[in-house]
């Protein structure tokens, strides 16, 4: 069992180490019959996973501008997860990365298939200082959803983090004596919290925090979307707009800012001054923005149809997607433009500082791409 893990060398025919302002460049093109099932970026470190239906998954590492940080590739000799690894198509891949302990650091996660009556979400990690897979925590939940389900992961700066809620019956007993009396079997969100990775010790959780369903980290804060209800169709964790959405020091899990959301929140995203939070109200999505320091609403905007549930915040501006247009938010004029058309779907659509990042397939090959928001 091999995975890859390394920090690319520049490489003129497929890298680069900037972009143009307002020009859109490919800054890597992986082999052929290669594709890219998740992407990340963090200041300088881009991070993608590429599943392989032969040989070995494989994640990869970069830090821009490195012309020399390379690790072993194969034939380390140990056991772990992520190389033979099975990812169909649209399975679920989570990616982090941040520099964890001064090194460049990675966290992801792999998903069991749903036919399994055990469903598993792996949440693994590696740095440059330790290229050994390290397998934090396995997060399983039984088909009707009592266990625990994976909230998703972040990393920023120093910080790495991931989201767990635990969903348990309200009354056991009952539901083991006459399961199919209505009510009988109902559940709840029994605990759960915010788990920090440092380096390879296990898990520490994050003072004040609750279960959540999403999450999001800088160098000093984490925020997350509490859980607060279940799913009657599979138990799955659900968020309520009943229930602030809160941000907390990421040391001393003190409450930082918490704000109410006018629509039940699905994804957030975090800068170190600009909470970006979307929703959903009648089926449409809109998205809030709020200062990190107050707590104050700082502008909403309602998104097109067919925009995806998905978002990232720099101090700046917001990044959203519709389709395969990519679309920007300036926090403060809330004008809202398009920067870019990709060719394909957009993988981990971010952005990092001044730099809108995604990855793609097109033609049966992943691709990094780029564009670098003008001042």
């Amino acid at each position: 069992m091999r995975m890859l893990l390394g920090a690319l060398a520049l490489a003129a025919s497929v890298l680069h180490t900037a972009t143009r302002a307002g020009q859109v460049e490919t800054l890597y093109t992986s082999p052929a019959h290669r594709t890219i099932a998740a992407f990340a970026q963090d200041g300088g470190l881009v991070a993608w996973f590429a599943p392989s239906k032969r040989g070995c998954n494989e994640v990869w590492l970069w830090q821009i501008g490195s012309a020399k940080q390379q690790l072993p590739a194969e034939g380390e000799g140990y056991h772990n997860v992520t190389c033979g690894w099975q990812v169909p198509a649209g399975s679920p891949v989570s990616l982090a990365v941040a520099t964890n302990s001064g090194h460049a650091a990675l966290l992801w996660t792999l998903h069991e298939s749903a036919a399994q009556a055990l469903r598993f979400d792996y949440v693994l990690g590696a740095t440059v200082a330790d290229r050994r897979e390290r397998r934090f925590q396995e997060v399983a939940h039984a088909s009707h959803g009592a266990g625990l389900w994976l909230g998703g992961v972040a990393g920023s700066g120093g910080t790495l983090v991931y989201a767990v809620a635990e969903v348990a019956y309200k009354d056991q007993v009952a539901c083991l004596s006459a399961p199919n009396e209505p009510g009988a079997c109902e559940l709840k969100v029994a605990g759960g919290g915010i788990y920090r990775i440092v380096g390879r010790k296990p898990p520490m959780p994050i003072k004040g925090a609750r279960a959540a369903v999403a999450v999001a980290a800088t160098n000093k804060d984490v925020a997350y979307v509490p859980a607060v209800g279940t799913s009657t169709v599979d138990g799955r964790p659900l968020a309520s707009r009943n229930v602030p959405v809160e941000v907390r020091d990421i040391d001393t899990g003190s409450l930082v800012a918490s704000v109410s959301p006018e629509a039940p929140p699905i994804a957030i995203g975090l800068s170190s001054t600009v909470l970006g939070v979307l929703g959903q109200s009648g089926g449409r999505l809109v998205l809030g923005w709020y200062a990190v320091a107050t707590g104050k609403l700082i502008g909403t905007l309602r998104l097109p149809i067919g925009a995806s549930p998905t978002l990232s915040v720099s101090d700046s501006a917001i990044v959203f997607r519709v389709g395969r247009s990519i679309r920007v938010v300036d926090v403060h004029s809330k004008r809202v433009r398009t920067v870019a058309k990709a060719a394909g779907t957009p993988i981990g659509l971010s952005i990092a500082g001044n730099r809108v990042a995604w990855a793609e397939n097109v033609a049966g090959r992943g691709r990094i791409r780029a564009i670098t928001l003008a001042p």
